[in-house]
């Protein structure tokens, strides 16, 4: 295939009807937690900084790139406020979504070691549609007859509950309530519709203990969106001497990954994941496989001189 951007848009929008449009896909989500769960905020104990890019499908023009910004901080015994940005785009610029959104979570102490919170969040997005960037549709193939969408911006909110104690870990979230509707009632021929769904997310994981300098996490992710399969994510990680990460993943019926995560010192943390598709996708050989890079800059406490060791 000469352009496989051109054969990937052609997929999406040939059909004339997306039912169910998910959220930006994270490998890296145990360190990206607030863009999923408004009760993360504040949840580590300090001022935490946190960016990360993913470029999805390595070798094909065109392909689905994500960047995020997300800071968050405790702003009290029990309240958290965070904030995060997100930009998704495909198709070199044809489809461009950027969000905003501001959180606030409120925790409840359970006993000594265990907390439970609960978020809220509030925000937006903006949408740009552009179909003239994609070279090599012609009027033939319909596109020019379906509108573009330009710079659209729809309110949303979404709310998270997050339990968390010394080695354990879960919460159950959905980022995003309204259901936005795009192309509906357009003055074009086509019945194009794109719909966002809600996305439920479940994130779950255990640290066990092996020795003073060596932790192993197995945890989980369950992304749940009406019109498409449950998206299933497990993984096993190790933390050794606290500085030095590794992982493996691997998303049902989708893609096997690897990830390590370097604390360059007491504040500064650097992770790097790589994915490659087991799907027919994968087995092409202009797909060269899906890449993250994440960095993360935490202050240190007004009361201790290092950054709690917590593996999540």
């Amino acid at each position: 295939m000469k352009n496989p951007i051109i054969f990937l848009v052609f997929i999406i929008v040939s059909s004339h009807v997306i039912i169910a449009q998910q959220d930006a896909q994270y490998t890296q989500y145990m360190y990206n937690t607030l863009v999923i769960n408004s009760a993360y905020a504040g949840s580590r104990g300090v001022l935490s900084l946190n960016g990360l890019h993913r470029s999805q499908w390595l070798g094909i023009d065109g392909s689905p790139n994500t960047q995020t910004l997300s800071i968050h901080s405790p702003v009290g015994k029990r309240t958290g406020l965070g904030l995060s940005l997100i930009n998704d785009e495909i198709g070199n610029g044809t489809s461009q979504e950027t969000s905003i959104d501001f959180a606030v979570s409120y925790t409840l102490q359970l006993a000594k070691d265990r907390k439970i919170s609960f978020g809220v969040k509030a925000g937006g997005h903006l949408l740009n549609i552009d179909f003239s960037r994609l070279a090599g549709f012609t009027e033939n193939q319909g596109v020019s007859s379906i509108a573009n969408v330009d710079n659209k911006f729809s309110p949303n909110f979404g709310a998270g509950v997050y339990y968390h104690a010394d080695r354990i870990y879960f919460g159950v979230s959905v980022p995003n309530f309204l259901q936005t509707k795009h192309f509906d009632n357009s003055a074009t021929t086509s019945e194009f519709l794109s719909k966002e769904r809600m996305n439920w997310y479940f994130i779950s994981g255990y640290v066990f203990d092996i020795n003073s300098n060596f932790k192993l996490k197995p945890a989980f992710l369950f992304k749940m969106v009406s019109g498409a399969p449950l998206q299933t994510d497990l993984s096993i990680s190790a933390l050794m001497n606290q500085r030095f990460s590794l992982g493996v993943a691997y998303r049902w019926d989708a893609a096997a990954s690897a990830f390590a995560g370097f604390h360059l010192n007491g504040q500064f943390m650097l992770g790097v994941a790589y994915d490659k598709e087991t799907t027919e996708l994968g087995n092409t050989s202009f797909n060269d496989g899906s890449f993250e890079v994440f960095l993360r800059y935490e202050f240190k406490r007004t009361t201790k001189n290092v950054i709690a060791p917590r593996f999540f």
